[in-house]
């Protein structure tokens, strides 16, 4: 399994990730919430040894700092979630605080990281690392 860290606008972000997002069994384990994309966003996407992607996590830069929302992990596969969240939060490029909106079940993984929960709602925590 590889992670590619990518632009939010890279040719070949649309390329590995357009067939997921537009996928009605992917939109709707995201609640229905379309996924978006900007040159505000830069993606951490995991790719299998046989070039399928099996995850994403964006990461959007806010002016209170950097978020991590709408993420994707086929089958839910813990492994690829941890991969991925790890990814994100060893990269040099993303200053501190550093928020996510986290589904409630995969809280727990989150907080090993070291995030808190800042917010919570019914199906989502809001959690903030500092």
């Amino acid at each position: 399994m590889n992670i590619l860290r990518l632009h939010g606008t890279d040719d070949e972000l649309y390329r590995l990730v357009a067939p997921l997002v537009m996928d009605y069994k992917v939109i709707k384990h995201n609640l229905g919430f379309p996924f978006r994309t900007s040159e505000k966003f830069t993606y951490f996407v995991s790719v299998d040894d046989g070039g399928q992607v099996i995850g994403f996590m964006p990461v959007e830069r806010k002016a209170g700092g950097p978020i991590i929302n709408n993420y994707y992990v086929a089958d839910d596969n813990r492994e690829v979630l941890e991969r991925l969240l790890r990814a994100v939060v060893d990269d040099d490029g993303l200053p501190a605080p550093l928020f996510a909106m986290v589904f409630i079940k995969d809280g727990e993984l989150f907080r090993r990281f070291g995030f808190e929960t800042y917010k919570e709602w019914t199906r989502y925590f809001k959690m903030i690392k500092v």
